[in-house]
Parts: structure tokens; sequence; C-alpha cells
């Protein structure tokens, strides 16, 4: 990016000027903000390769397949740059999924942006034109008999990530999973150690490693603006209730005519009366939807516009309702039974598979993970050298507080931890392992709740100097001590598009007026696309095994502490790959026993 003199002061002042006073800075790292605000390139191909020092695309695109293209492979599919990547197949076994794999999400607005299918991201006319150069399949075990496939990226229910990535390096794929790493910690491991044997390279999906923003964050903390980090607070807070719950989306029913939802209707408040009707009405609200979306299809006082949007989400909606015809217990999911009575079949365990421990990890393995993680960045930012410093000791409770016994995953979670803060460790290096004073820690309090979004996400770091804060991965904001009326705005794309959360919606707050803050999911692909072209080893990777299963060591790690009611202390070497020490669970297997 070729930028003036000018321009290039006008961008260090921008970041400089502060509310009421002037901080004095050396230029941010790679003169972040002059680049995004001036040149508006963070949504531009190539911004990550040129931030990040990776080829700005492939010659020899690399040949992928994308396991599991629900909302999270989904937005993956979004982030893929046709400049690096080559999607020959995908595979999924909801054929809800597999529409919106090609077509995007059109459940609003935000979503279709974040979801907006393969068709868009390559140029295709249609599903059928697509379907020329990508594969469908519903086991992935074919997808990997493929010989023109190179590598996968898995974005299955954490449950699978396990089999299918070692599936997949047995088959001699690379792999990038989605996080977190593994349901469980010996998991982690045997997945680490397969990819170390056949040296292929295993990435995983924490895209803050990949975010500029954090970096930049990292850079003001390492040049001491904020003084000695001694405190941090990070927060993931949902308006989720009980019948509206992101992560219990509708089930499918058999299709109904109009005349069959009046009559079931009518029969269910006859039945139990208005409960019973709004019972019956939650139970087939997707049919319920069909029907709506036909009849203003229908009215002519409707825009074209608008019609070609409607028959769209009915198309999506439809696809949905497909979703019946799934054996899901053929692919390994359980029907069950509760506390409390509550009977789950395996088809709403394969759709709401986020809300059972058997099959997901929580809150903690899907939010929480992805702070904690920010929050070692933050912390080993004060030490010597690229370590990552990892936490000592933790303190957690939770519980379902307001959501009934149709799920047995807490609805919030309060966790406190200890970290090694600076001055900690002898020479101040993690790596001696020497405790210089004990007493200089950092604590870190993380929460995650549903019911009041209050606050929304993001972390407050607290430095004996000033306080650095990170809202909704879009806005870094920058305190002189404790005046929160001395602000350095680091990114001032104020009015840009609010976020989405990981397996929820993605609704915009107002239109973007400048650009995009990358949440680092295309970074992510296109560096492990490009590290796998090149021959790198699997270090280079920013989230390669080792830092993925201290994140997941931290979460699963505080789900033990929560169902225990107890204080844990972290054990080194839990976070070792070659260690077979785990928090808790089965002993992992050498690499030579793992099989698929």
């Amino acid at each position: 990016m070729n930028l003036s003199d000018e321009e290039k002061a006008i961008g260090q002042d921008n970041f400089r000027r502060v509310t009421g006073e002037l901080i004095s800075t050396n230029p941010s790292r790679r003169d972040f903000l002059q680049d995004v605000t001036l040149a508006g390139a963070v949504a531009a191909g190539g911004f990550g390769a040129a931030y990040w020092g990776y080829g700005k695309k492939l010659d020899d695109r690399l040949r992928v397949g994308v396991i599991g293209t629900g909302d999270e492979g989904n937005v993956l599919i979004g982030a893929l740059n046709p400049n690096y990547i080559e999607v020959k197949a995908i595979a999924d076994i909801r054929p809800f999924n597999q529409h919106r794999a090609f077509y995007g999400d059109w459940s609003s607005d935000g979503t279709l942006k974040a979801r907006p299918g393969l068709c868009k991201v390559y140029g295709y006319a249609d599903r059928t034109a697509a379907e020329k150069e990508i594969a469908v399949y519903t086991d992935y075990n074919e997808l990997l008999e493929r010989d023109d496939i190179e590598a996968v990226i898995i974005a299955l229910p954490l449950w699978m990530h396990h089999p299918a990535a070692i599936a997949a390096m047995r088959a001699g794929k690379h792999v990038l999973t989605e996080k977190l790493m593994a349901w469980d910690v010996a998991q982690c491991k045997e997945m680490a150690r397969v990819a170390d044997e056949t040296e292929l390279l295993l990435a995983t999906g924490h895209q803050r490693h990949y975010s500029v923003l954090y970096d930049n964050a990292v850079d003001t903390i390492r040049r001491g603006l904020i003084g000695d980090i001694h405190s941090i607070r990070a927060q993931w807070h949902r308006g989720n209730l009980p019948g509206n719950d992101s992560w219990q989306p509708p089930l499918p029913t058999e299709m109904l005519t109009p005349e069959e939802i009046s009559a079931g209707e009518r029969a269910a408040k006859a039945a139990g009366g208005e409960e019973g009707l709004r019972q019956w009405r939650i139970e087939h609200q997707l049919v319920r939807e069909i029907a709506a979306y036909k009849k203003r299809i229908d009215d002519p006082k409707v825009k074209i516009a608008d019609k070609e949007k409607l028959s769209m989400r009915l198309a999506q909606t439809e696809k949905q309702l497909d979703d019946f015809r799934v054996d899901a217990a053929k692919y390994g999911y359980e029907a069950g039974t509760l506390e409390g009575g509550y009977h789950r079949t395996a088809l709403e365990e394969l759709i709401r598979w986020r809300i059972w421990n058997r099959t997901g990890g929580g809150l903690m393995a899907e939010l929480g993970s992805h702070q904690l993680d920010a929050s070692g960045i933050f912390i080993s930012s004060q030490f010597e050298g690229h370590v990552k410093v990892n936490p000592l000791s933790v303190n957690a409770v939770g519980g379902r507080y307001i959501f009934p016994h149709d799920r047995d995953c807490d609805d919030h979670v309060y966790a406190t931890y200890e970290y090694p803060g600076k001055g900690y460790y002898e020479d101040n290096d993690p790596t001696k392992a020497k405790v210089a004073d004990a007493n200089k820690k950092v604590g870190v309090v993380y929460s995650s709740i549903n019911g009041n979004g209050f606050g929304g996400y993001g972390e407050v770091v607290l430095g004996t100097e000033g306080t650095l804060i990170l809202e909704r991965e879009k806005d870094v904001m920058l305190y002189a001590g404790s005046k929160t009326r001395t602000k350095v705005t680091v990114n001032d794309a104020a009015t840009a598009l609010d976020s989405y959360e990981t397996g929820g919606g993605y609704t915009p707050a107002a239109e973007a007026v400048t650009q995009e803050v990358s949440r680092g999911y295309q970074e992510e692909i296109e560096h492990w696309a490009w590290c796998i072209r090149n021959g790198e080893p699997a270090t280079t990777l920013h989230c390669h095994p080792k830092v993925a299963l201290a994140d997941a060591v931290i979460a699963l790690t505080t789900n033990i502490a929560i169902e225990k009611q107890a204080r844990m202390e972290f054990d080194p070497e839990w976070f070792d790959p070659a260690s077979d020490a785990v928090p808790g669970g089965r002993t992992p297997r050498k690499a030579a026993d793992v099989k698929v």
C-alpha cells in the first residue's frame, strides 16, 4: 500500500490523538491504522498476505474438501479466497446445510453477508453449475478417498472433530478444524501426535491469532502504553431465553397443508389451551414459516425484489424441513431421556448438538475458548520470546439457571483464573519455569451468560498505566490510566457491521461507511494453504497443535472445575502433546495406535 508522507502523518496522528491530551507513542505495528483507515484495505484482497507476510496468492491453488457445512462451516466457506482455495467437494448429512453451502444463508441480510455460499464466492450461476465442479457427499469418508483432494476444512459438531481429523490425516490430507480442537484433552493430544507422525499440517480455527486488531492490541501492550497487566475482565453475554435460543433451532417435522396446520392448531388449543397452542406452534415452526412465505409470494402487493428474497428463504426453509428424513442414528447420534423426563431424539441431538455435553462443550468450548485464548495472547505479550503463557489455576461455577431440563449444558458460567504476570518468572522467561516472585500474577475474570446480552462480548485489559478495551472484535479503545475520557480509538470505523456469534445470528448495527474489520477467518485459511503449498513447518501456523491444545485444556478444565465445584491447578504436563497427563478422562494413545 503506497501512502504519501502526508497520509502517513495523518494516520499516525489519528492513532495518537486522545480527547483532552495527546499520548506520545511510536508508530503502531506496520502503520496499522493508516493502512486500514486511509487505504480501506482490511476487506480487500491481499491485505492479510501483506500484513502477515505470506504470498498474496497461490499459482497452484490448494484443492480442498469441506466437511461440515452448518453455521460455522458456512462462515468458513464465506471466508474462502479463490486465489488460494479450490473447493472440490463438500460433505454434510443434512440437506439444509448442503443447500446453504451453495446458496448461502438467507435468514437475514446479515447472515447472508456472513455466509454467502459457494455460488457467490466462486461465481457459479446456481447449484447445478457448481456441482459440475464440486461433488456433494453425505459420508465424509467418501470425500477422503479422493486423490485430488489435498486438504480438508472440518466444521463438524465438536465430538466429531477428532475422528474426522484422524481419518483425514490417515488419508494423507492436511487439516484445518474448527475450534475447539477436540472434545477432550486426550483427543487433542492424539490429533497433535498423528499430525507430527504424518508430517501433515493441522491448524485449529482460533481466528484471533490472525486478527489485525488483536495483533495491534498486543503491539500496544508490548510498547508499554498500558504498563504492566494485572487484571483482565472478559465476557460473552447473550439474550437467549427459553423459546428464543440460537443454539436451539427449530426441529423439522412432516410437511403439512394449510388446512392441516389450522386443524392441528385447533386440536392443540382444545387439548391444552393457549399453552398447548404455543407448544404446537413451536413444534411446527418451520411448517408455519413455509406457509407464510408462500402466502406473501402470492400477494400481488409484495414487490418483485422482495418476492425474490422470499423465494430464497422459502427454498431454504423447505430444505430445513427435509432434515426430517435424516437418519441421525446412522451417523452416531443418540436418543436419550434427561433429568426431568425430557426426551431427546437422535435428530435433535444432531441439530442442537451445542446444548448436549455428549456432542458439545458448552459455553466454555464455544465462546469462552475464544476469549481465554485472547487473554493468554495479551498476557504472553509481556514475556520474552513468543511463548504462550498458560494459566496457573481456575475457580469456576456454572449451571442451568434459566433454561428448563431440555438440555444438559450450562447456560451460565463464571470463572476466575490466575496467570503468571510480568516478573513472575526468573528473567521474565517462562521457558525456565523458575518462579522469581509468586505474587506477580494476573487475574482473569470471565463470564458467559444467557438471558441478557447487556455488554455483548469483549475484553478489558487493565494495566498499571492504562486500559485497553476490545469490543465485539471490531473496536479497540485505549485509555490513559483509569481516565475513561482520555481515549485513543485504534479502529475508527465506528459504524462497522456488528459481529456475529458462533452458532448464532449476525445482525447489522448499521451499514459500514468505511470498511468491515476482518475477524481473521480469511487470513487463517489463506496462511494455512500457503504453508501447505510451500512446505512450511507446522510451527509456522499461528494456531498449530500445541497452541490449540492449550486453548482446549483451559476450556475443558474449566468445565471439570464447574462439575467438581473445586479449584483446580493447571499441570504444565497437560499442555504438552508428548505427555500422557490429562485433567480428566482417558489417557491418550501413541500416534501409531490412533486409528480411524
